[in-house]
């Protein structure tokens, strides 16, 4: 499992976890694409986009490796902003790709694009 050096391992001052420290020994967790609602908590929301900011800093436009990500995290995700980059997609691997839908990202979490935000 590649971790992803320099990738915050949670959003600060919480609980919501970004990365996992080692794989889980039952075997992988699968991304699954889970809905967000519009009734979803602020934090809930803070955290999503606390975490879409980091993955574009750190990856950008281009395909990641799943590695150390959290997948309860990306499954908010999953299907919308973030896109499974190779088919086929093996939900429950460690060396799954996946990279960002950039104008759905933007579009859906403006804040963690903002360049005067920290």
């Amino acid at each position: 499992m590649l971790k992803h050096r320099g990738f915050p391992g949670r959003l600060p001052g919480t609980d919501f976890q970004f990365t996992i420290r080692r794989p889980n020994p039952k075997g992988v967790t699968p991304i699954i694409r889970r809905e967000r609602r519009s009734d979803r908590r602020p934090p809930d929301r803070r955290a999503d986009a606390a975490f879409m900011k980091a993955l574009w800093e750190h990856f950008g436009d281009q395909p990641f490796e799943r590695g150390n990500l959290d997948a309860g995290r990306l499954s908010w995700l999953f299907g919308r902003e973030v896109l499974p980059a190779s088919d086929p997609f093996d939900p429950e691997d460690y060396e799954a790709l996946l990279v960002i839908d950039e104008a759905r990202a933007r579009a859906s979490f403006p804040e963690a694009f903002d360049e005067g935000s920290a």
